[in-house]
């Protein structure tokens, strides 16, 4: 037996699969991308807008119990979509649909103050703190101890101890100056010593015998005694005489005992010496033999600089062929620079020594003392440099003709 049956078919329902980016996106994450884009901060739309940060903040969070008067919740929802290039009325509808405000008439109770049991709150907000109705850019209190340290406690300590310390020594030092002490006497006085006190002594005259005898010190022996030593004037003693009145043939190395003007003033003597009556004073003589010096001898155009020990220029100069510099003789040696060293020599007690280098070349630092340079070079052969043959027969001619 064949029985038919009807059975309807079953609908599948298709369910649509959810991606890793299919989210509700809230008015408020889209302001807060809007104005991270243009780069701005609460406080910068605050500034620009002349809207309080906490009622951008709850805007953005979707809060109208942040706002004192509802009524002016569209248009500062409006006012700032504007200001993020965003559509003001779609944003005001979005803003109603996700926080449950309703428009209110003006007039009526409604619209004077936010209650927030009327308002209903969204029930994706939670617990994030960024949907409470306080400002999330505003720290919170601080409890009462939070901002003192440990350091700060013993840095106050330490300057309380030190303020009772200046205190407590400026008081001592202030009792010590006002305190008065008596300093014992080691010897008692002979006439209070003589005293009784409990006789009356105060009421005590001396015998009669007594005040006669005694003698009052004058009033020059009182001024004289208590007279400071340094107010006393000094006596000055003259001891010496004019400068005129001194004669150097009496005393020292000139000294002429052996002649009988010894007794002449100087000024006398002087007029004697300047007419010839009187040999001049010959009391000192020289025993030592003059240093040897040194004379630069140039047989050549040559450049020379001759300097101090202490850096000074004695003598710079193109030296023409002839041409003789005696160089000074000091404790520290003059040094020589030459520019041509073979066109100087040297000449020392008449000998010629050098020549300073060879030609073309260039000396430096060349000490001018008497020891160095006859250490340094020998005697110049003449035959060899027939310009300094010429230079010394000039030279020994010149003194001959004289």
């Amino acid at each position: 037996m064949i029985v038919k049956g009807f059975r309807r078919n079953r609908v599948q329902q298709e369910a649509e699969s959810n991606g890793f980016d299919a989210f509700d996106l809230r008015l408020g994450d889209m302001m807060r991308g809007e104005r991270a884009t243009m780069g701005k901060s609460l406080l910068d739309v605050q500034r620009e807008l002349k809207i309080k940060a906490a009622y951008i903040a709850a805007i953005e969070n979707a809060d109208p119990t942040a706002f004192d008067t509802p009524g002016f919740i569209a248009g500062y929802v409006r006012s700032y979509a504007r200001y993020l290039n965003m559509d003001p009325d779609w944003a005001f509808d979005t803003f109603c649909g996700e926080s449950g405000f309703v428009t209110a008439h003006g007039m009526s109770a409604e619209a004077s103050a936010a209650k927030p049991s009327t308002l209903k709150k969204s029930p994706a907000k939670g617990n994030d703190i960024f949907s409470s109705s306080a400002t999330p850019f505003i720290p919170s209190g601080d409890a009462m101890f939070s901002r003192i340290e440990p350091g700060a406690i013993g840095s106050v300590l330490v300057l309380v101890a030190l303020i009772g310390g200046i205190g407590y020594g400026g008081y001592t030092v202030l009792q010590e100056v006002q305190r008065v002490q008596f300093a014992p006497v080691e010897q008692t006085p002979t006439v209070v010593s003589d005293i009784d006190p409990l006789a009356g002594g105060a009421n005590i005259a001396p015998e009669t015998e007594d005040v006669a005898s005694f003698t009052a010190p004058s009033v020059e022996a009182l001024d004289r005694l208590y007279r400071p030593a340094a107010l006393d004037v000094p006596v000055l003693v003259s001891r010496d005489g004019p400068i005129a009145s001194l004669n150097p043939g009496t005393f020292g190395v000139a000294s002429n005992e052996a002649t009988p003007t010894t007794d002449m003033t100087a000024v006398e003597r002087a007029l004697a010496e300047a007419v010839g009556g009187l040999p001049p004073v010959s009391g000192v003589q020289v025993l030592e033999t003059p240093a040897p010096a040194v004379q630069m001898v140039a047989v050549r155009p040559a450049w020379v600089r001759v300097k101090a020990a202490d850096g000074t220029t004695i003598f710079e100069a193109t030296m023409q062929a002839g041409d003789t510099f005696n160089v000074p003789q000091t404790e520290s040696p003059a040094t020589l620079r030459v520019g041509e060293s073979g066109a100087i020599y040297f000449a020392i007690n008449g000998t010629h020594y050098g020549p300073a280098g060879p030609r073309g070349q260039v000396t430096s630092n060349l000490a001018m003392s008497v020891d160095g340079l006859t250490a340094s070079y020998t005697v110049a052969d003449i035959t060899s440099d027939s310009d300094l043959a010429e230079v010394v027969r000039v030279a020994e001619v010149i003194p001959a003709a004289q």
